[in-house]
Parts: structure tokens; C-alpha cells; sequence
């Protein structure tokens, strides 16, 4: 993905493009507590103010996050909410024009679903700092998938890590999502990836996903 912007109408939208409808489906979290305190319901889309944008969820990503807020666990809430730290779907409204109506968006952290709504709705607003345009033809099943898991994963290996070409990376759960995007990243640039699993009928899929020591984890990983 790419960061970009484009411009577009003043109110992001162009003439005879159909309006949002007025509500929208969304899960909001009354107060910290049982997973009875989320529930769907109909509640009136947001409109955005300068500097922020709106967009119409395609996908989102679930999150350990997001159990978190529910439980009470996360610091700064307020309630109702509607959770979700990520979301992905196309621009419907920027009042300032930046972003074109209908171009390929992600959204995530800054505070969606802590501080304000996030993206277990079908329409969310964010500020546009924010927001990552892109452009892919994948299917939106997978491209929600995709937001917080990669930058995640490449967060750990620059920030964390400082990861160079040539050095050498230990992952471990190599199957899974976390583990299988940081094999993709790391092994692009230019690092050696040993990955396990616990399952000897998955070593050829970490072989098919570029790792290049696929090992088996019995427990005894110093060995």
C-alpha cells in the first residue's frame, strides 16, 4: 500500500452521486462489561468536521484491542463507543476536498474506538492524518485483514528491531497472521528468516511464504 492523496470536489463528491443514508448499522459498547454490553443497533451516521474525514467501511479487523476496551482494561474511553482501532473501505465525505470520493482507504489507531468511533460501523469518521489511500484489487474480505496486522509486524522489525539486510530473524508462531506478514517483510529486506510451528504438516506453507529455515518447534527452541 501506498500513501496518497487526491483531490477531488470541495465536499469530496461529485453531482448526482447518491447521499448517504441518514443511519447506519454500528456495534457500540454501552459501558465496560459482559460481551452483552455491545450490541448493533441503528444510530445516525457521523458527519465529518474539517480536518477529518468520513468513510464507508468495507472490512475491518478484530483485535485483542478491542477486548480490552470492553473489559474496562483501556485507559482514556468514554461510553457509548463504537470499538474498533482499524477499519478499510472507500472515502463517502471530506469536507476539505483532499481526498476524493470513493478512492481505496485504510484507517486505524490515533484513537478510533477508544477516544472516538471506530470501525465496527458502516460508516466511521477519522481525522485524515489517519488515513492511507491506496489502490488494490483484492478482495475487501482481505484487505481488512491487512491494516493492523502489517504494521504491526513492521513496526517490530524497524523500531523494534532495527532489523538490516543480511542479519538474521527467529520468528515464532510462523503461521500465523503476525508471524507470516513479518516473514514477507523481513525476507524483502534482504534478512535470513527462521520460523516454526507446531504442526509438521505446515512446514511447507512457511517454505511457500519465503521462509528459509522452516523449523519445527518442539518446545526446546535454544537447541
Amino acid at each position: 500500500m501506498t500513501k496518497s492523496q487526491s483531490s477531488g470536489a470541495t465536499h469530496g463528491r461529485t453531482d448526482g452521486e447518491a447521499a448517504p443514508p441518514r443511519t447506519m448499522r454500528a456495534a457500540v459498547l454501552d459501558g465496560p462489561g459482559p460481551v452483552t454490553n455491545l450490541r448493533v443497533r441503528e444510530v445516525a451516521v457521523p458527519q465529518p468536521p474539517p480536518g477529518w474525514v468520513r468513510v464507508r467501511v468495507k472490512a475491518f479487523g478484530m483485535n485483542r484491542s478491542e477486548l480490552h476496551t470492553r473489559l474496562g482494561l483501556a485507559e482514556g474511553v468514554t461510553f457509548p463507543r463504537v470499538l474498533g482501532i482499524e477499519a478499510t473501505g472507500t472515502v463517502d465525505l471530506d469536507p476539505d476536498g483532499v481526498l476524493a470520493h470513493g478512492t481505496q482507504v485504510v484507517a486505524m489507531m490515533g484513537g478510533m474506538g477508544r477516544t472516538f468511533d471506530g470501525g465496527y460501523a458502516q460508516y466511521t469518521v477519522v481525522p485524515r492524518h489517519n488515513v492511507i489511500a491506496f489502490h488494490s484489487d483484492l478482495p475487501w474480505a482481505a484487505l481488512g485483514a491487512v491494516p493492523e496486522t502489517l504494521q504491526t509486524a513492521y513496526g517490530c522489525l524497524t523500531v523494534g528491531l532495527d532489523l538490516q539486510p543480511g542479519q538474521t530473524l527467529l520468528i515464532r508462531g510462523g503461521t500465523s497472521a503476525l508471524g507470516l506478514a513479518a516473514a514477507t517483510l523481513a525476507t524483502s529486506e534482504g534478512a535470513t528468516v527462521l520460523a516454526t510451528t507446531r504442526s509438521h504438516s505446515r512446514l511447507d506453507e512457511l517454505a511457500g511464504h519465503g521462509v528459509d529455515h522452516p523449523l519445527f518447534d518442539d518446545g526446546d527452541v535454544a537447541a
